[in-house]
């Protein structure tokens, strides 16, 4: 007989014992588990693990312990989008919970791989989603009124691309009836709802008897989107309890509740965090609609562009903070919110990390919004488009510095070949380009950093052992140009590949597109991608340094420097390491936190366009890192897989 079946046997008769006497939440300690039971770990979203079994000295040891398929995939056909898989799974009470890009909520063994239960909402796959079929994950919550054992006693939400919001059973993947009506309830309830159009990627938030829901839409439809209103929803009942809308239509300059509302968007997509202790919910904010043109949304769209402290319970603004005024460029907030303690002036300071796709880092103080590293509001570029008044002023912080280019010019231009640069050049010569916050134009406006440059929804880690926040960025620009609403359907106007969009109610369409050479690489100086490593106490950079490659990006290329566009986000561990993925190459990273020396890599089945996340098993005292590789939805050039993968040491 094996000398470690009984041992096993004694831990989970322990553990049976604790659950049968307490609850689940409170048998981690029993059992030896590890968990990692929200999106960031933590309800502040730090992204930080204590566990240091896999560590800078044997991290390169690292090895496949199982391989999960989803079976979820679509390649664009069949009346589909494309799907992607970038979801960052929970561990709570020894199970595994995620979503697939086709909202099926997932449980598996967490030591093993193996499947427990699947539940399928049935979405509609070929409703018009725009960010394609992809789902960033699920929420959970312990009800401390029902026992272990009893239906529901955890229960696991999710928030669907169709615009529902699903409350399971943790223990059987069987809807929670007394949620809603038969485990669900419809968010589609909102002004302007359109299907597809209005949807959900990110987990929701729970805080104390709340779960929390926002929403993504497809930009640059229409003027008046559907409306980006955060809602609150009794976990037990799915009753609503409050919502708020970023936007209120009755403060809308010229606007009033009997007009059309202007206006709309400024959505939550985006992770939220939760400050339990001051019953605070912090709520990042994406751009208003149109993202181009605001000449019939004057003023600084308040809170669109924001992250915005709301008291729970009630849902109203403890205090907010616009990172972005009157919005022209896709500036969302898309980074998540992130809390946590720093020491500053020889004090510990309570603080709101929050990033955005400008490549700007803002610290302010969970208390009041206030930074404490300084904020200026400096002078702009003004828009020459008639009936626009885009914002004279934008904040600057002081510190940290930018972690983004924000200005290029053209004798910056990057190509692999001499014919490259030079069209590189040209493209840019002939663009406005006066920087950062240059308004678009109908010549054609050059976008520093583009609309995916800077920090997205990945995010960033912070390791409170080294006051390191660590964060993946993009160096990618983009050209926005404004068309006149009688020109806009010419085919002698559409002559340049890329996105055109109607903007439907403003005078002019919007046609955008990344500037890539002939050869396919983007025509900024590499690196296209990086990681960076800020000392918090100070607000400075620490380290830098290329992440992945594109060496092989559209096919075999000339030799390229490194550095990768990259969408997925890094964790950090007291093992001194950070693991990321998202770059065109596809694998798995670690890194050391205090060099920022890569240490270890694995190949994955598709790019790894997701956070991963780690845990430790008391049943075999391993610590295991798990990543979502399938791919993402908008990227064709990528391959696509429906694989979970969970590395562990041998």
């Amino acid at each position: 007989m094996s000398q470690t079946r009984p041992q096993r046997n004694i831990a989970e008769l322990l553990l049976t014992l604790c659950m049968a006497l307490a609850s689940a939440a409170a048998c981690g300690q029993v059992s030896g588990d590890a968990e990692w039971p929200t999106y960031g770990n933590d309800p502040g979203g730090m992204r930080y693990s204590p566990l240091s079994l896999i560590n800078r000295e044997n991290v390169s040891k690292l090895k496949v312990a199982w391989m999960f398929h989803t079976g979820d995939i679509s390649d664009g056909s069949r009346d589909r989008r494309r799907s992607g898989f970038e979801a960052t799974p929970i561990l709570v009470d020894g199970t595994l919970y995620f979503t697939t890009g086709f909202n099926r909520v997932i449980a598996l063994d967490p030591e093993t791989g193996k499947q427990r239960w699947a539940y399928d909402p049935k979405i509609d796959l070929t409703l018009d989603y725009g960010d394609g079929l992809v789902n960033r994950g699920v929420a959970t919550w312990l009800d401390p009124a029902r026992s272990f054992g009893q239906p529901c006693h955890r229960r696991i939400y999710e928030a669907t691309l169709d615009a529902r919001l699903v409350s399971l059973d943790a223990a059987t993947g069987k809807p929670c009836f007394d949620f809603g009506e038969y485990g669900q309830v419809s968010l589609r309830d909102v002004p302007g709802y359109r299907a597809g159009w209005y949807h959900m990627t990110s987990p929701p938030a729970v805080i104390d008897d709340l779960v929390v829901v926002g929403s993504a839409i497809d930009d640059n439809q229409r003027i008046a989107m559907p409306a980006g209103v955060v809602r609150a929803f009794d976990v037990r009942t799915g009753a609503l309890r409050w919502s708020w809308d970023p936007i209120p239509v009755s403060e809308g300059a010229g606007q009033n509740k009997e007009t059309e509302r202007r206006t709309g968007a400024a959505n939550a997509w985006s992770i939220m965090a939760v400050d339990l202790q001051r019953d605070l919910i912090f709520i990042p904010t994406g751009s208003a609609s149109p993202d181009y043109y605001g000449g019939l949304r004057p003023g600084d769209n308040k809170w669109a562009n924001s992250v915005v402290a709301l008291h729970a319970k009630i849902g109203e603004i403890a205090w907010g903070f616009q990172l972005v005024h009157h919005d022209l460029w896709d500036y969302d907030t898309a980074s998540p919110p992130l809390l946590t303690t720093l020491r500053h002036n020889g004090e510990d300071v309570p603080v709101v990390i929050q990033g955005n796709k400008t490549g700007f880092l803002y610290v302010l103080n969970r208390d009041t919004g206030r930074p404490v590293f300084p904020v200026e509001e400096r002078p702009v570029p003004k828009s020459d488009i008639p009936g626009e008044a885009s914002s004279p002023t934008q904040p600057f912080p002081v510190a940290p510095p930018a972690l983004a280019p924000q200005k290029v010019s053209a004798e910056d231009a990057w190509g692999p070949t001499p014919q490259d640069r030079e069209t590189c050049r040209n493209w840019i010569r002939g663009l406005r380009n006066e920087g950062i916050f240059t308004p678009p134009s109908t010549q054609g406006t050059l976008v520093v950093p583009g609309n995916i440059g800077g920090m997205t929804w990945s995010g960033y880690a912070f390791d409170p052992q080294h006051s390191l926040l660590v964060v993946n960025t993009n160096n990618l620009i983009a050209k926005a140009k404004l068309i006149a609403r009688a020109d806009f359907w010419k085919d002698e106007v559409r002559t340049e590949d890329g996105d055109y969009a109607p903007q439907v109610g403003a005078p002019y369409g919007l046609f955008r597109r990344f500037l890539q050479s002939p050869s396919d690489l983007p025509c900024t100086s590499p690196p296209w991608g990086q990681l960076t490593a800020v000392d918090m106490t100070e607000g400075k950079i620490r380290w830098q340094t290329p992440l992945g490659s594109m060496q092989d990006f559209g096919g075999k290329q000339p030799l390229v420097p490194a550095g990768s566009i990259n969408l997925g986000g890094p964790i950090v561990t007291a093992g001194g390491l950070v693991f990321i993925a998202g770059t065109f190459d596809p694998f798995l990273r670690a890194f050391d936190i205090e060099t920022g020396k890569e240490l270890w890599k694995a190949r994955l089945p598709a790019g790894g366009h997701a956070t991963p996340m780690t845990y430790r098993l008391g049943a075999n005292g391993k610590q295991y890192v798990v990543i979502a590789a399938g791919g993402h939805p908008k990227i064709t050039e990528e391959s696509l897989s429906d694989a979970l993968v969970a590395f562990t040491l041998p």
